[in-house]
């Protein structure tokens, strides 16, 4: 029999040719791995492959035997072991509602994640409304001067929890071009718009008087190109002319949430590949 701790998931990349599925999957089964859920798309424009496997097994297959597979096929690979929680770092600032769903959804199971660390540019009772219990809480005002200093802070934090991904749940402060690139693949933010969009101040005020009939949201890897970097998921609300600001920004935090956490769950079930500026999800 098999067990829950021995599932794995393998995720391939390479130029698209023939036999490649095949191939993989032999080399699980001459391991005795039982596959779970096989995941496959080509690119045909652009000539790649890309595939996400979820296998059970005891015993898992030789590297040596991967290795050689993947020089035949000039091909990346990627095991990582289903079972293990990746660390989590969130950063907010004073709307809370992104935190909240993260947080209630991580107690409930649905989010296999360890919230390691809660960071604010603002002081704790600015997020009241939503239960942190006891993770540690930091609080990192942030101003043009102190800024350098403070993404400093945030670092060390990252690195002294063992973060394996930062999400930004409404953290209305920009990321320096360093901090992007250090965090390059493993922060997501949510941006309260269905990109293009938007942009500036007031957002929803801006489509409440432009008359627009859809309002979405769009969470994404941070890159050093504001609110440019691979869309990881989006979605929408219809509104109408009798909406007022107030409903769009009401109907907007629902939007966001589910955006943000359909995101989230994709990454740490290892369903995002990452392709320049682009991704290939596959949807649970």
């Amino acid at each position: 029999m098999f067990s829950h701790n021995s599932t794995h998931i393998l995720i391939v990349t390479c130029d698209a040719q023939t036999g490649l599925v095949a191939a993989w999957t032999t080399c699980l089964s001459a391991a005795g791995g039982n596959i779970l859920e096989l995941n496959q798309y080509t690119d045909l424009e652009n000539n790649k492959f890309f595939m996400r496997i979820a296998f059970i097994s005891e015993s898992l297959p030789s590297s040596a035997g991967m290795e050689t597979l993947a020089k035949c096929f000039n091909a990346q690979w990627h095991l990582y072991p289903a079972g293990v929680r990746q660390k989590v770092v969130i950063l907010v600032s004073k709307f809370d509602h992104c935190l909240a769903d993260l947080l209630y959804r991580w107690r409930i199971g649905e989010l296999a994640m360890t919230p390691v660390a809660i960071v604010s540019n603002h002081p704790r009772a600015d997020t009241q409304a939503t239960d942190i219990g006891s993770l540690p809480f930091y609080c990192l005002p942030i101003t043009k001067s102190t800024k350098p200093e403070q993404e400093k802070k945030l670092q060390t934090i990252i690195e002294n929890t063992g973060a394996d991904l930062v999400i930004l749940a409404r953290y209305m402060q920009i990321l320096s071009d360093e901090m992007s690139s250090w965090l390059s693949g493993k922060c997501i933010n949510i941006h309260h718009s269905f990109l293009p969009g938007f942009k500036g101040a007031r957002p929803y005020h801006q489509a409440h008087t432009r008359g627009v009939k859809l309002i979405g949201a769009t969470a994404h890897y941070v890159t050093t190109d504001l609110d440019e970097g691979p869309i990881i998921e989006q979605d929408v609300e219809r509104i109408s002319h009798a909406d007022t600001p107030e409903d769009l920004i009401r109907k907007g935090r629902d939007v966001e949430r589910r955006v943000l956490s359909r995101a989230v769950n994709y990454h740490l079930q290892r369903r995002v590949i990452l392709d320049g500026n682009r991704t290939i999800v596959f949807p649970d």
